[in-house]
């Protein structure tokens, strides 16, 4: 978990290398056919035989911001886009509210890229068979961000067992690349639960203050 202090030292810290005018690494763009390619034909694990289509992930390829939900959903399953239908117009709304979209410094993804049967929680195997693939996103994107949607995510992503109501409202480091990241409500949950989108919405001005400082 990141405090306060802690959060400051490493966005000093990385805005330290950039003002320090140190090389960057090469465009990475070139690199996702291949990972695209790799996703949409992946047979790590049994859910590729039951999908329709992978869901990669969409929106910038240079966001600031990651948006990291569970697994893909029916709707998603169909078209290929994760976060559409009812989910995905909340999740839409919560974005323009702190004015971003998902097609502008957002890139939006899944812990899991094929929908697990009925809609269930994916199982630890099959995110830990799918989880090179959003390491390679991260690699890729380099956020500067990433906000963990749901329970499944937030655990999966932070190594804790925690529920999300305990996860949200703080800061977290994610394994050795050390990115910032918060736990909210998935926007399922909020369409099931609306009290809970008060809360949702302290972690959205939470975000939304971090990026202003950051940039």
């Amino acid at each position: 978990m990141l405090d306060e202090m802690g959060l400051t030292v490493w966005r000093r810290r990385a805005m330290t290398t950039q003002d320090a005018g140190e090389p960057r690494e090469p465009d990475p763009a070139s690199d996702w056919s291949s990972l695209l390619a790799g996703i949409e034909g992946c047979q790590r694990c049994p859910l590729h035989a039951t999908r329709q289509r992978a869901v990669p992930g969409v929106g910038d390829r240079t966001a600031r911001l990651m948006i990291i939900g569970e697994a893909p959903g029916a709707e998603e399953d169909r078209r290929g886009e994760p976060f559409v239908g009812r989910a995905g117009q909340l999740l839409d709304a919560m974005l323009a509210a702190i004015g971003l979209d998902r097609h502008n410094d957002v890139f939006i993804t899944n812990v899991v890229k094929s929908r697990p049967p009925e809609n269930r929680d994916p199982h630890a195997a099959e995110i830990e068979a799918c989880r090179p693939w959003l390491d390679a996103q991260l690699a890729l994107i380099r956020p500067a961000v990433i906000l963990a949607v749901g329970r499944v995510s937030a655990q999966s992503l932070t190594g804790s067992s925690r529920t999300i109501g305990k996860l949200r409202n703080q800061w977290h480091a994610i394994g050795e690349t050390g990115i910032p990241l918060r736990a909210t409500y998935h926007p399922a949950y909020l369409l099931r639960r609306p009290p809970a989108k008060a809360q949702a919405w302290e972690d959205l001005v939470t975000l939304k203050r971090y990026l202003r400082a950051a940039a």
